[in-house]
């Protein structure tokens, strides 16, 4: 399930959305200006693959989840398919060290790839509330997660994951606010932003790192 190529690492679309931004919001100027252009990391360029991924790496460390993601896909035979998945025993994947959850988040993935409530092939035809909906119906997929292989692998330009940390916190900070704005009061303040809230994200993750921009106490 390969993505669209890439070969221009700051798609015209990209540049276009960066110049609009920051002719609307100061503040995102100046963040811009400092951090350069926007070079949203590509995706995996294979969508189950991708969801497996997430899941393999929630709540790990980078090394760790690494490893135990390595092992696993040794363990579904090199290559990560849904009926890879459904075909190798429960303990194998355990044995690869996967929790239980995530084994059963795994194999729910994947029966849900198989019987077509989560249609990754052709899923570009669906919109983004509809792609989060029906990959929030999978065990152990959040909303954050959807938003992710949304704005990374599907490369959607108006994605708004307000309940990120980081966002929340590059917001403030670029926006110089004593406190980090709640994910509704941020839903509304994204507003100004359509159709380029993905690129916003993005700066404000930079904005969240970025030790030269002003420091702001956290909410």
């Amino acid at each position: 399930m390969p993505v669209a190529s890439r070969t221009d690492p700051i798609p015209a679309k990209v540049r276009r959305g960066t110049r609009e931004i920051a002719s609307r919001d100061p503040a995102m100027a100046a963040c811009i200006e400092i951090v350069g252009p926007c070079l949203i990391r590509p995706g995996l360029g294979d969508y189950f693959a991708a969801l497996v991924r997430s899941i393999a790496y929630q709540q790990l460390a980078g090394r760790a989840a690494a490893a135990i993601h390595g092992r696993f896909v040794e363990s579904v035979g090199g290559t990560v398919t849904a009926r890879a998945v459904m075909d190798t025993p429960e303990a194998a994947i355990r044995a690869a060290g996967m929790s239980g959850a995530k084994t059963a988040s795994l194999r729910d993935l994947a029966a849900k790839v198989l019987d077509g409530t989560v249609p990754l092939d052709g899923i570009e035809a669906y919109t983004d509330d509809e792609i989060v909906e029906r990959l929030v119906t999978v065990r152990g997929i959040g909303r954050w997660t959807a938003e992710m292989f949304l704005l990374f692998e599907l490369r959607r330009l108006d994605v708004w994951p307000v309940d990120d940390f980081a966002v929340r916190k590059g917001y403030a900070r670029i926006h110089g606010l004593d406190e980090q704005p709640k994910p509704k009061a941020l839903m509304e303040l994204g507003e100004v932003y359509r159709p380029w809230r993905s690129i916003v994200a993005w700066y404000c993750w930079r904005g969240s790192e970025t030790t030269f921009l002003p420091e702001t106490p956290e909410g």
